[in-house]
């Protein structure tokens, strides 16, 4: 029994991915140790602050480097940092931005919602967001065009929710941000490399800390110190009300550490040999047909995606969904087509010996009567 079944919880079972709505992410022994180590001693927040980002940027070759509570709080700090620059005056004015420079460029595409609106966390930094394009097709002349003397900063979204093509490239848009003399913003909260968008050029680039790196509830900020020193300002306006405790930084830190160490490859193959598995078991099945798919944002992630034929089974992909999730274990799966048909498993959050309870689910819905 696990610590939420003690207290009349279901178990759950995450074959989701690194989601938000089920925690994100477990932590390793070494993380839970250093959090409660943190929180049986006292520091100077000011000073830990300013030491966690001298250490995050040595991952992630930076000038400067501030951490968050999450991505979705960076987001909104960043804005502020660049319409506030980082003067008091204004830092205390945010979210009102009236009679500044204010103004978000933003790919239609890449208006999405996380859990929430990326638009809205632009808006919290004081940011009015002006999408150009369309959601499927965003050229180079849109960006160029909407610059004008209202414009604080453009902002990139590289995440699997957005629009994958015919979007404006992020080197263009670094480009087009350079020769305009604006700082751009890249919003890679799950993305794998830490070193990537720094060194193409970028002057923000947020990341969540429980994702990928899989810390506790946290992110930074990381880039050129001019911006990351209007960033660490916003701690004494809006970013109060999202202000990240020192365990969190310091469970972070220990992640960023073992992160560090991690051969991709390595666990690249552990989860293909999960996802083989469960591909040929569930093909076996009445009903069903799985093939393993790579990341649609072409990260080394790769998940079994599974058909659901309803005239077969009596059931539609989302009732079966709602068969796994309603169970004791609940299973949860990655749904963004299950108004297609399909349910993709993602392997990454298993632990020893889940796929084969997913299996055992899987084949007990199929089998049964409707």
């Amino acid at each position: 029994m696990n610590i939420y079944e003690s207290v009349g919880l279901r178990k759950v079972i995450n074959a989701s991915g690194k989601m938000t709505i089920l925690g994100v992410s477990t932590l390793a022994d070494e993380v839970s140790t250093a959090i409660y180590q943190a929180s049986k001693n006292y520091v100077v927040m000011e000073e830990l602050m300013v030491r966690a980002g001298e250490l995050i940027s040595k991952y992630t070759g930076a000038e400067g480097s501030c951490v968050t509570l999450g991505a979705a709080s960076a987001i909104a700090i960043a804005t502020a940092a660049t319409i506030t620059k980082g003067k008091l005056t204004l830092v205390e004015k945010m979210p009102h931005s009236q009679g500044l420079k204010n103004e978000i460029i933003l790919q239609k595409g890449h208006a999405v919602n996380f859990g929430a609106s990326v638009i809205q966390m632009i808006q919290l930094g004081g940011g009015q967001v002006v999408e150009v394009g369309q959601a499927n097709q965003v050229s180079v002349d849109h960006i160029k065009e909407n610059i004008n003397e209202n414009t604080a900063a453009l902002l990139y979204v590289k995440s699997h929710h957005a629009i994958q093509k015919g979007m404006v490239s992020l080197g263009n848009m670094i480009r087009i941000a350079q020769e305009n003399n604006l700082p751009i913003i890249v919003d890679a909260a799950a993305e794998e490399d830490l070193r990537k968008y720094v060194a193409m050029g970028a002057d923000m680039v947020i990341y969540s800390g429980a994702k990928s790196i899989e810390g506790p509830t946290s992110g930074f900020i990381t880039g050129k110190e001019r911006w990351i020193c209007a960033c660490s300002q916003q701690y004494k306006g809006i970013a109060r009300a999202m202000k990240v405790g020192k365990e969190s930084m310091i469970g972070l830190l220990k992640a960023l550490e073992l992160y560090e160490k991690k051969d991709v490859k390595v666990l690249a193959e552990k989860q293909k040999q999960i996802v083989n598995y469960l591909q040929a078991e569930m093909n076996k099945l009445n009903g069903l047909s799985a093939v393993v798919e790579q990341d649609e944002a072409g990260r080394e992630i790769y998940r079994l995606k599974v058909k659901v034929d309803e005239k077969v089974l009596g059931i539609n992909a989302l009732e079966f969904i709602h068969a796994l999730e309603s169970g004791n274990p609940a299973v949860y799966t990655r749904n963004y087509y299950a108004n297609l048909g399909y349910i993709h498993f993602d392997p990454r959050p298993l632990q020893t010996g889940e796929e084969k309870i997913i299996l055992d689910r899987v084949a007990q819905i199929s089998r049964s009567p409707r």
